[in-house]
């Protein structure tokens, strides 16, 4: 399989996907492709806007999205995909969307085959095999939890683990850790805005240049960074 799993879309004060463009470039080749936008994880803005917001990046790198939400079968556009790009947005919401339509088993299979994938924040988190480490609101049932299961492990986009004086409630670090408590088998990486991982094959990396964190029951949690090697995230957890 092969796929970018991009933490965050924009930073502050640059253009939308900037900071990621030559990933993605990279990620998908020389030759242009015309990818299958799932745009589902959007809530307060349009289908079609999220589209041509799309659109207009992939344009500039020689490549094109079109939404699924246009298609009649749903289900069959992904089949005919040459590659799927989801978009962050309110993950739950993106679930409700793809189990409603039939989209969950057909993305899975359809990457499994090998169609490239890409995915920012919610697009990242439903790779994982729930949704249960997402930072969003349940504003909607996602009728399930359980998402593509691409990556056997758990990842926490936009990861922080700063505690901001005078703040009384839970941080990121220890719902995490509330997390690996009830499911000691699984692995969860806090992913910090501005990386992503990429996998290819047998193989994972962080890309960027940031660190991210590594939670497990049972054992300390730790910093790796670009130089790593972490494919042992890829091992099949046994439960």
């Amino acid at each position: 399989m092969k796929l970018l799993l991009i933490s965050n879309s924009t930073n502050p004060g640059e253009e939308y996907l900037g900071w990621v463009k030559e990933d993605i470039k990279s990620f998908l080749g020389e030759k242009s492709v015309s990818a299958l936008f799932i745009p589902y994880a959007a809530v307060t803005f349009s289908f079609d806007e999220y589209e041509a917001k799309v659109e207009t990046r992939f344009s500039e790198l020689g490549h094109h999205v079109t939404s699924v939400h246009h298609a009649i079968n749903p289900v069959k556009a992904v089949e005919e995909a040459s590659a799927i790009v989801v978009g962050g947005g309110n993950t739950w919401h993106l679930v409700r969307w793809m189990h409603n339509l039939g989209l969950m088993d057909a993305v899975r299979r359809k990457v499994e085959s090998g169609t490239p994938y890409i995915g920012w924040s919610a697009g990242s988190n439903i790779a994982c095999p729930t949704l249960r480490t997402t930072n969003d609101m349940p504003i909607v049932d996602p009728l399930e939890f359980n998402t593509l299961n691409l990556v056997p492990f758990q990842i926490n986009p936009h990861y922080l683990d700063v505690h901001p004086e005078g703040f009384g409630g839970e941080t990121r670090e220890m719902r995490i850790n509330e997390f690996i408590e009830v499911n000691p088998h699984i692995y969860v990486v806090g992913l910090r805005e501005s990386t992503l991982l990429k996998k290819e094959n047998d193989k994972l990396k962080l890309i960027g240049s940031k660190t991210a964190r590594i939670f497990k029951k049972g054992e300390a949690s730790r910093e790796v960074n670009s130089s790593d090697d972490l494919s042992f995230l890829l091992a099949k957890n046994e439960k």
